[in-house]
């Protein structure tokens, strides 16, 4: 079990007194930051503002510290320190990343998207079929939310060179299965790119277990900046076109970033690490077990949410109703707009949202409404059961 004293006691928020009295359930959006981030930022901005890898002491240890990131990091995913990048946004990667494939591909070659994603993850993409790329569709099943492996398999063949999909979405939340999809793509001879912004503020993920070319996600989710990380494994990373300065293109980790880095935010990605690894040292556990905590923390808080809006009949919840199968990103329609929802919330304490949060395409395939927007109720490991708990009185009086 978590200790969530010793957790809360990691992030200023909770002792923020604009703050008191308030239970945050809008985490998919941007997660709380936690003071070794705040601590790094803070000593970037007043010490080592400078340009970085100079000759002198200020930019020695600007530069060192952009390094120390990138190579723990590397190391808390399970890759290289130089498969690591970091970028503006986990969209802008995106893009990027698009426009590589674009001068890679050949005009009937395919792509496979989902239309279970977040748009940055498909619309990126989709795109390319204006170069005379075919883009295939694995659809999710419209009452489930559900990505079918089987469904993957029928849009295989010689053709197809990336599989693209989230490790979980952001509004029907079920986990899928990314050893299990990749070892799919690679036998059919496709690269992978997996979305993992939804997934990993409930744990960093080993990528390299997990076996896929390209992971993303986004650090302002994962309790740090405001900075998109990157992972690209080497054998596609080198077969790819460089999308930086000619005189960068050598340099794997500087190949896909086109504009300068965010020196201070960079650096301060480092506080991430230090807080995983303070939180296992607490718990005595290696660093790598951290996610196995935090999951088993967000299950327990997560599935008596899930029984509750489950058994009301004037709302739908999307995705699985089993806690153990699905990230504690909650989304239900209801019979109204979603945003009113959130706003009547906000009157007994709660924050939350209620949008379509560039999830339009799966509520599309869902038969929901994006105007209407989905209620969406996010939470992540310091989220303690007593604010479950007023959240759930909450809804039973503003539902």
């Amino acid at each position: 079990m978590l200790d969530l004293e010793f957790v809360r006691g990691q992030f200023p928020a909770f002792a923020e007194p604009s703050l008191e009295g308030w239970a945050f359930f809008e985490n998919a959006g941007g997660s709380y930051t936690c003071q070794p981030v705040i601590e790094r930022l803070t000593r970037f901005y007043h010490q080592r503002k400078v340009q970085p890898y100079a000759p002198y002491p200020a930019s020695e240890a600007s530069g060192a510290e952009m390094d120390e990131a990138r190579s723990r990091l590397a190391g808390l995913l399970g890759v290289e320190s130089d498969e690591l990048s970091f970028g503006p946004s986990t969209t802008q990667n995106t893009y990027v990343l698009a426009q590589a494939f674009r001068q890679r591909m050949m005009p009937g070659e395919a792509i496979v998207v989902t239309n279970q994603d977040h748009e940055a993850n498909s619309g990126p993409w989709r795109r390319l079929a204006e170069d005379g790329i075919e883009i295939r569709e694995w659809k999710i099943d419209p009452e489930t939310g559900h990505l079918d492996p089987a469904a993957l398999e029928k849009l295989l063949d010689e053709k197809v060179r990336l599989v693209c999909f989230p490790h979980c979405s952001n509004v029907v939340g079920e986990i899928n299965p990314v050893r299990e999809i990749t070892a799919l793509a690679h036998a059919a001879g496709a690269w992978v790119c997996v979305d993992g912004v939804s997934y990993a503020p409930h744990g960093f993920p080993d990528v390299g277990e997990l076996g896929c070319d390209i992971y993303l996600f986004s650090a302002y989710k994962t309790y740090g900046p405001h900075q998109g990380i990157m992972v690209m494994r080497r054998a596609l990373g080198e077969a790819l076109p460089n999308q930086a300065h000619f005189f960068n293109g050598d340099t794997l980790y500087k190949k896909f970033t086109p504009a300068g880095p965010d020196h201070a935010q960079v650096a301060a990605s480092a506080g991430m690490v230090d807080y995983i690894e303070a939180l296992a040292a607490h718990e005595g556990v290696a660093p790598r077990e951290v996610a196995g905590l935090m999951h088993a923390h967000e299950v327990t808080l997560m599935q008596p949410l899930l029984d509750f809006l489950g058994n009301r009949n004037s709302v739908r919840l999307l995705g699985p109703r089993d806690a153990a199968h699905r990230a504690p990103t909650v989304a239900v329609a209801l019979q109204g707009p979603a945003e009113a929802a959130a706003r009547a919330l906000a009157e007994h304490g709660i924050m939350a949202g209620g949008s379509d949060f560039y999830a339009v395409r799966p509520l599309q395939a869902m038969g929901v409404d994006p105007a209407m927007g989905v209620l969406r109720l996010s939470f992540v490991h310091y989220t303690a059961q007593h604010e479950v708990e007023k959240l759930i009185e909450a809804l039973d009086r503003v539902l």
